[in-house]
């Protein structure tokens, strides 16, 4: 081994490796129920219950606001956090603060959002508590995103 080069055990956090397995878990489960949206929504809406509460208020809206502005994303979980798809494929997800024991939580967009605008865009955003002008904001993105 290189002297530059950190052990494997300690490459990734206990998070990032939790999210890894989950991510495992997500791939077998999404095999046996293909094509099953209820059971990817179950899922996320799972996931988004087990939240510590000022993570789990904004999870909440951002999955009454996809379903509202962007009905044609199915739910699932990706990473066990809940995300929104199209033919398979994570449009935006919501990775909540605690996950990563991180100050915010984020709301983030795949390349399969299509969000281009000139040659740089923003494709997460922080998020701390949502007031309508952002839910607005998020509203157009997710219609945008949707295609």
């Amino acid at each position: 081994m290189s002297a530059t080069r950190k052990p494997a055990s300690r490459t990734f956090s206990d998070e990032e490796k939790a999210a890894m397995r989950e991510r495992a878990r997500e791939q077998r489960a999404e095999a046996r129920t293909k094509d099953d949206a209820a059971a990817g929504e179950a899922e996320a809406l799972a996931r988004i219950a087990e939240m510590p509460q000022s993570d789990r208020i904004l999870a909440e809206r951002i999955h009454a606001l996809v379903q509202a502005n962007a009905p044609s994303l199915s739910a699932k979980t990706w990473y066990g956090m809940p995300a929104y798809a199209r033919d398979g494929k994570v449009v935006c997800f919501f990775q909540p603060a605690g996950k990563f024991k991180t100050r915010y939580a984020t709301l983030g967009f795949n390349d399969a959002a299509h969000l281009d605008d000139g040659a740089m865009w923003p494709t997460s955003f922080a998020l701390t508590e949502l007031t309508p002008a952002d839910e607005r904001r998020i509203g157009t993105l997710l219609k945008k995103a949707a295609g």
